[in-house]
């Protein structure tokens, strides 16, 4: 594996690269992940060794075609920094079997928790120990669920404490009493869950843990006390009334449950509306798309598909039960679809070039798979040390990870289909139909050539809708050096993500739902699809629940609705600001924080963003 791709250029761009490290001079570099502060001494550290692990894999731990299909722009290996270190990209922790049984964080033992309190305070700990082994994102997919049964705990607790009291009460005023208190234990622990969260640090103080919680669904009263506490602690915001940023919130829609207006939970849907609307999150997810559905048994939350915040899924296994309970994506890799459509002359031209670099995109994955599988369980002591992945509480310290890791997925991942399609016909697929259905059909492709690499390999190979931001506009950069400036191809500074219709396209929501949602089916391993909403949503819930029910309709597996955020740093006020605070009347604009998301999940001001992802949100306009 190798690669045998002289070093000499890689060396050279190496240490360039450093001096731009230490001078600061690179905001593109330093700010390539803006959940990290690249400024900061921990940011710069963990940059140089980024950069000099991305060196090692390149030189040692890449095939001579997949190094020379990098430098070339065909492809981008997501997590290059990491692969020498056998790490995965994220995983649905099993909080409630954590738990309820307690767990080492590797400096001593964490016993299970007896409250909502301590126990919110321990799903704060497992995200921060868990983010220090593994390289992307991590996720709770039964939040409501796993949580449930310690609000129990504390309502005993307390109950018993009043019955002591022997107060001059009836049993039911008593238990009336009791939940009382407890929805009010409840209401801190989520605010302090959510305040841990967007302090706590990982992997040397160079971030926060990049964080999801999936719930909705759990109608038992102590499920719904979960859901409803931590929306509302959610629109309280941070100590100053800022909005937070993690975690990456994920509200659980389904009919029966939570959709119709006759539905048990259809309330705290109402008011994940509302929390949308002051706070950007909850995203929505669907249990009821098509290639949602068939996963789902009432009453078994283990079988209701969850989303990671950055878009992220998995659910068919072909080594175990199929749900993403203890499992995630091992590793993915993304196509330049653009970079093929200008290097070919015909349809047919086009489809060969992509399915070789299909093929060679996995065999890398499978390269980067048996490299990790290689690794040990002591080398992961609390992902595997601990049991989080499926099956791993069965090795022993000195086993190696390829049995539990073949439950996880591989994924192919695309980037650029708008600008392919204008490469190869002039017009992208939000407008024109001709474009449409050969999007469709090139993505198609994509999923067959993923499922019978499944067959061929016996692993969970799977398509992804690439949530990379700082890659579009790097992908972009390259083309535009060997092609030139081509109008709606290498004329901005970012190419779309995905499957998604341009930023800057005019076109009215319904139909860039409907457009998008053709794309979900066939990306398997992750997809999202956001509209872009003008004003304050708070004023028009109508229309935001017009939105997400258009969305679950038109067969949409997770979507999002991007809205302005501002707020006023000096008098706290919160909503929309244009040039002038509403309440204290300010204009100075260095006292207005404003909070833009795109793609759902990347949230913050701008200063923290490249120059591609900030000038992609400068492009958006606000869909009808």
């Amino acid at each position: 594996m190798e690669s045998q791709v002289a070093p000499t250029h890689d060396s050279e761009k190496l240490m360039q690269t450093f001096q731009e490290i230490v001078a600061s001079a690179n905001q593109d570099l330093l700010q390539e992940n803006a959940n990290v502060d690249g400024r900061s001494p921990c940011g710069q550290m963990n940059k140089f060794a980024n950069e000099s692990a991305k060196y090692y894999a390149k030189q040692h731990l890449l095939s001579d075609e997949a190094h020379q299909a990098m430098a070339d722009n065909y492809i981008h290996i997501h997590d290059l920094d990491y692969m020498p270190t056998g790490t995965v990209t994220c995983c649905q922790i099993p909080l409630g079997q954590l738990l309820s049984q307690g767990f080492n964080t590797g400096h001593g033992y964490m016993r299970s928790p007896q409250t909502i309190m301590s126990a919110m305070a321990l799903a704060a700990i497992v995200f921060q120990s868990n983010q220090n082994q593994q390289h992307g994102g991590q996720s709770f997919q039964a939040f409501d669920y796993d949580l449930a049964p310690f609000v129990q705990k504390s309502y005993q607790k307390r109950l018993t404490r009043l019955q002591h009291y022997q107060l001059p009460l009836t049993e039911s005023a008593l238990e009336e009493l009791a939940w009382q208190e407890t929805d009010t234990e409840c209401y801190q622990a989520c605010e302090a869950f959510i305040h841990n969260l967007n302090s706590l640090h990982s992997r040397s103080g160079g971030q926060v843990p990049f964080t999801s919680i999936n719930y909705g669904t759990d109608t038992s009263k102590e499920g719904r006390m979960i859901i409803k506490n931590l929306l509302l602690a959610t629109q309280a915001g941070l100590g100053k009334g800022e909005t937070p940023i993690f975690p990456i919130q994920i509200f659980k829609m389904k009919k029966g449950i939570n959709f119709y207006s006759n539905d048990p939970n259809y309330d705290l849907y109402q008011l994940g509306l509302e929390t949308t609307a002051k706070r950007l999150f909850p995203n929505f997810s669907f249990m009821d798309a098509p290639f949602n559905l068939p996963y789902y048994e009432a009453g078994n939350p283990a079988t209701e598909v969850a989303y990671m915040g950055c878009r992220t899924r998995i659910m068919g296994n072909r080594h175990g039960e199929e749900n993403s309970v203890g499992r995630g994506n091992l590793s993915f890799t993304s196509i330049n679809l653009v970079k093929i459509a200008l290097t070919t002359q015909t349809y047919a031209d086009f489809i060969d070039s992509l399915d070789h670099y299909t093929d060679l995109v996995i065999r890398q994955l499978y390269d980067r798979y048996r490299f990790q599988a290689a690794k040990y369980v002591n080398n992961f002591t609390f992902l595997h040390g601990q049991g989080v992945w499926t099956g791993s509480a069965k090795l022993k310290p000195e086993d190696n990870l390829a049995e539990v890791l073949k439950q996880g997925s591989l994924s192919v991942g695309f980037i650029g289909l708008a600008e392919c399609l204008v490469a190869l016909i002039g017009k992208h697929h939000g407008e024109s139909n001709q474009a449409q259905a050969l999007g469709e059909k090139i993505v198609a492709f994509l999923r067959q050539k993923c499922d019978q690499a499944a067959e061929a390999y016996d692993l969970n190979y799977s398509l992804i809708a690439t949530p990379a931001e700082g890659l579009s506009g790097r992908f972009t950069r390259q083309d535009r050096e060997t092609f030139g400036n081509i109008s709606g191809v290498t004329d901005r500074d970012y190419y779309t993500n995905s499957f998604h219709i341009p930023v800057y396209y005019p076109i009215r929501a319904i139909e860039k739902i409907r457009r998008e949602a053709v794309y979900h089916a066939y990306t398997n391993a992750g997809h999202i699809t956001y509209i872009e909403a003008d004003g304050d949503m708070s004023k028009n819930l109508q229309a935001m629940d017009t939105l997400v029910k258009t969305m679950a309709e038109s067969g949409i597996g997770y979507g999002s609705i991007n809205h302005p955020v501002d707020r006023c740093k000096d008098c706290g006020y919160t909503g929309m600001i244009d040039n002038e605070c509403p309440s204290c009347h300010t204009t100075d604009e260095r006292q207005f924080d404003r909070i833009r998301r795109i793609t759902g999940y990347l949230v913050g001001t701008m200063d923290k963003w490249n120059t591609a992802k900030a000038s992609e949100e400068q492009d958006r306009v606000k869909h009808r």
